[in-house]
């Protein structure tokens, strides 16, 4: 009765109850808000759930689109050709800023005019409800208009590449004319004279651009590296390569390093004898981007200088991924990695150089196994991103890694994530954890999976805690995914595969791709990144192996049974993203190792 009564009241919370989405304790509790909300907003239950119950934007308003018949505009927003592009940008500035802002605000655009009926424009909305669109298609003179729905994540591409917000500090920083010439003193920093340079606006005003473009370009670091005869290189770090960006001149690089100290927490701009930690935070394009910052003191050519390396890790949310199927997995490695994370106990560790992707890869695995029956710890020094659904302890002079680590113990948890398996001390509390019905993420540097064991071995802790507390290693390496747009195929595989030391028979029929460099890459012929995985379940026979242990772990007897339960080394892995043509041959075998 209940549900017939909504089927006539609410059609989407009909639909969305109906279908399981949503259960009768949310709906009620949205259909109170929206009671109470209609006099002042009229929201609709759609925007009631997104808004306050922060479901996924794009689950609730397919559905809504489904509901009234609102076509969806399903296409890969790369491959739009760059005429179209040019037509919707026109068509958003047209009108002046005041409707580009008003598009932005509802965001819709302005998608084309109908094929059949000219007059007609369609407007790309990711809410096709927006009861403004009306009043925004009469802003663009549109005689006729249809409504459209947008996936948000779309509308996100999509806004990237018809809006290119400026960079007010970089436009700053090019239009002053301000010479930065510093009188030389043969003995030691003269801090006035630096205050004199650090106030000079163009100085803040590039660290600060430096910050806005590397997170726009999607860059992981940003690397300031001080030089002699008063220059200071800022490089960024992008798809696991560092390029040159800016070369500031004339101006001393302790002013520079100094600047980033300033607006930095943390930081104490007169120490330049030691390592020191801090972070930024900056609202960017709407998003709150926080900045690790690392200081390390170096030695420079000239006595009076104090040069300091400078490191900025940018820790951008939006890239974190949540998604399991989207970390690349595939095969044996996925189906072994779903198997390990499911499981009520157990160890799930990660291995592989620094920014090989370990934590991303972890935290994807986490969301699965978040949920509010679940008390999860995670213990991290440095914590880069927040875990929403998770208690993540906050280290500091008060309390250590280690103090953290025994004292989760106490703390009752179900899940933990322990950062990093450091000493003999972290890995056998972790292991600890894992043997007391406890499900315990955490990684090691190591080159493979087989050597993980070893490692651990190596640290003191027994074979047997190893052996059965362990559900899976899955080592990892990022790889630079070829350019879309200017890729090659190999016209003589053989003779390709020859060159870079292969057995051509293993390639017969593969398709091949190479690099080629256009403007969209910036002429490296790679674009992006991606992870390929080498998975070692702790299937019966790996356990044996390892309980009986002798002096050595024996690494390659591991390797090969994991070969013949399925395991596919990193190599392999790598070569399988070749065959698909999303990789090269030697970027595989240069990101990988080979006995």
């Amino acid at each position: 009765m209940l549900e017939a009564q909504l089927e006539m009241t609410d059609k989407i919370g009909y639909l969305l109850l109906k279908k399981g989405i949503i259960d009768h304790k949310i709906l009620e509790q949205a259909l109170k808000i929206k009671e109470a909300d209609q006099a002042k907003l009229k929201r609709n239950l759609a925007q009631i759930l997104v808004d306050e119950f922060k479901f996924d934007h794009d689950i609730i308003f397919r559905e809504v689109a489904v509901l009234y018949a609102f076509k969806e505009l399903n296409f890969p927003i790369e491959e739009l050709p760059e005429e179209r592009i040019t037509e919707m940008k026109n068509m958003m500035t047209k009108q002046g800023e005041e409707i580009k802002k008003l598009l932005l605000d509802h965001r819709v655009i302005p998608f084309k005019f109908d094929d059949k009926i000219r007059d007609k424009l369609i407007l790309a909305a990711v809410d096709p409800t927006d009861r403004a669109l009306a009043k925004i298609a009469y802003a663009l003179n549109a005689k006729k208009f249809e409504i459209n729905y947008l996936r948000k994540k779309d509308f996100d591409k999509l806004v990237g590449l018809l809006v290119s917000t400026e960079n007010e500090f970089l436009k700053m920083m090019q239009e002053s004319h301000e010479e930065m010439h510093v009188a030389e003193d043969e003995s030691s920093v003269n801090e006035e004279e630096l205050d004199a340079e650090i106030n000079k606006s163009a100085l803040i005003n590039l660290i600060e651009a430096s910050l806005i473009e590397g997170t726009r370009r999607g860059v992981s670091d940003i690397h300031l590296i001080p030089k002699s005869g008063n220059k200071t290189e800022i490089h960024f770090r992008l798809d696991g390569k560092l390029a040159l960006w800016h070369t500031q001149e004339n101006t001393l690089p302790e002013a520079v390093m100094a600047v980033v100290k300033d607006r930095s927490k943390g930081m104490d701009r007169f120490e330049r004898e030691k390592a020191q930690d801090g972070f930024i935070q900056r609202e960017i394009d709407g998003h709150i981007i926080r900045f690790r910052v690392s200081v390390l003191p170096t030695v420079g050519t000239e006595l009076k200088n104090k040069f300091e390396s400078i490191v900025i890790r940018i820790l951008d949310d939006r890239k974190v991924i949540k998604d399991l199927s989207k970390l690349g997995l595939v095969g044996y490695s996925n189906q072994a990695f779903v198997k390990a994370i499911s499981a009520p106990q157990g160890m799930i560790i990660l291995t592989g150089p620094t920014g090989s992707g370990k934590s991303t890869t972890l935290i994807a695995a986490l969301y699965q196994v978040i949920n509010p029956t679940k008390n999860v710890l995670t213990v991290e020094d440095p914590v880069e991103y927040v875990i929403e659904g998770a208690r993540q302890l906050k280290i500091g002079y008060k309390m250590n890694f280690e103090q953290a680590i025994r004292a989760i113990l106490r703390h009752d948890p179900d899940i933990v994530l322990v950062g990093e398996m450091r000493d003999k001390e972290t890995a056998e509390t972790a292991i600890k954890l894992a043997n007391t019905g406890h499900l315990t993420f955490s990684t090691l540097h190591t080159n493979d999976a087989p050597s993980a064991v070893a490692r651990l071995y190596k640290m003191g802790v027994e074979p047997f805690l190893i052996a059965y507390a362990i559900n899976i290693i899955v080592a990892q390496r990022l790889i630079r995914k070829l350019c879309e747009s200017c890729k090659k195929k190999v016209t003589n595989v053989e003779e390709y595969v020859r060159l870079a030391g292969m057995d051509p028979k293993d390639w017969i029929g593969a398709e091949l791709y190479e690099e080629v460099g256009c403007d969209k890459c910036n002429h490296s012929g790679y674009k992006g990144r991606m992870a390929i995985h080498e998975a070692l379940y702790f299937t019966k026979e790996i356990r044996r192996l390892i309980v009986h242990s002798g002096e050595d772990v024996d690494e390659e007897a591991i390797r090969e049974q994991a070969r013949k339960d399925g395991t596919l080394s990193l190599r392999d892995a790598g070569f399988q993203k070749a065959k698909l043509g999303l990789t090269s041959i030697p970027e595989v075998i240069g990101a990988t190792m080979e006995d």
